[in-house]
Order: structure tokens, then C-alpha cells, then sequence
């Protein structure tokens, strides 16, 4: 899977206001969500208002005006957002289910670079839909708050560590998926 500049932004952009939502940031700015990672301001207010119109992000007018949230991250899957922003999951377009192209294969029917290839998407696709914003951003702030490092967007808001409940932190050399699975039995654990 490769993704567009385009959808990687707007993961980004979506998961700082997964952040600032969880560390009590009322709304952001346009400029202050590019200037977290460095983005153009342009190409991430484009990318917002195509949220907006989705639903998923709603703007507040006036002096402390900006961007938040318009849906509970619990209910953001991040394999919808790829979709939405214009991503595919599949790594050549004849495997696509949302953005196919016949490819230049005689026999795409037996071709089994493609059949390889819609693996790889169902695979990518599984992922990426079975996790949602929110815990993105849970496995993200945890593992920011275990290496002492300050969230973004935090000097916006409430202390970094608002949220954090005493919870177990990931492991250093833990991705996403192996943060996911501690949390999951951290919160097990608390509810014994």
C-alpha cells in the first residue's frame, strides 16, 4: 500500500485532533495542525473541509475558533478515513475494490501478481479497519508519555498526562499493534 501525500496528511491531521480532543483542547486552528507536523496550511485546509463535509471534523467560529472532532474517534476507523481522504488499500489499482483500473495484464482473471496483490489489500484493509482513531491516539499519547516526550498540541490545552490513569505504557520497541494488545490487557486487568 502506498499512500498519497494527501491521505498521509490527513491521517496526521486527524489523529493531532484525536490528541488535542483527548488532552482537552476545545478546537485548533488551521495553522496550528500544519505547524505540528510541518505540513502546508493550504493543502490541510483543503483536506479539513472534505472531513467537514463529512462529518467527521466541525469548525467553532470566533477568537478561540478552529477545528475539532465532529464524530467520537471510537466510531473513525482508520481504514474509512483512507477511503474518504482518496486512498486505496491495494497496492496496484487491478486489486482496488474502491479505486480499480484494469491493469495491462492479457488475463487479469489468472494473473498472479493480482491475486497476490488483493491478499496483500484484504490484508492492509483488515488492519487498517479494525482500529479506530481513538486508539491510534491512545497508543500514540502513551507512548509519547513513556519516552517524556511533549504531546503536540499540549500547549494548547490541559497537562500531557491528563489522561493517562496510571496505566501501563508500551514498550519501547512496541509498534502500534503490540501497544494496542497492552492496553487491551491493561484495561483487563483494571477490571478484575
Amino acid at each position: 500500500m502506498h499512500l498519497s501525500k494527501r491521505v498521509e496528511y490527513g491521517l496526521r491531521t486527524m489523529i493531532h485532533l484525536g490528541i488535542a480532543r483527548e488532552l482537552g483542547v476545545e478546537s485548533v486552528s488551521g495553522s496550528e495542525l500544519a505547524d505540528a507536523d510541518r505540513l502546508p496550511l493550504k493543502f490541510i485546509e483543503r483536506i479539513l473541509q472534505e472531513l467537514r463535509t463529512a462529518g467527521l471534523v466541525s469548525t467553532k467560529r470566533g477568537k478561540n475558533g478552529g477545528y475539532r472532532l465532529g464524530t467520537d474517534p471510537e466510531q473513525i476507523r482508520m481504514g474509512d478515513l483512507v477511503r474518504l481522504i482518496g486512498g486505496r488499500m491495494a497496492p496496484i489499482s487491478c486489486a482496488s475494490e474502491t479505486a480499480y483500473q484494469k491493469c495491462t495484464c492479457p488475463d487479469e482473471e489468472h494473473c498472479g501478481l493480482r491475486m497476490l496483490m488483493i491478499d496483500v489489500r484484504n490484508a492492509v484493509a483488515g488492519i487498517m479497519d479494525r482500529y479506530s482513531l481513538a486508539q491510534v491516539v491512545e497508543v500514540t499519547l502513551r507512548k509519547m508519555r513513556r519516552d517524556g516526550i511533549t504531546p503536540p498540541l499540549s500547549h494548547l490545552g490541559l497537562a500531557s498526562n491528563a489522561n493517562d490513569n496510571g496505566k501501563r505504557k508500551a514498550d519501547p520497541a512496541d509498534g502500534f499493534l503490540a501497544g494496542l494488545s497492552q492496553l487491551t490487557s491493561a484495561d483487563e486487568n483494571e477490571s478484575s
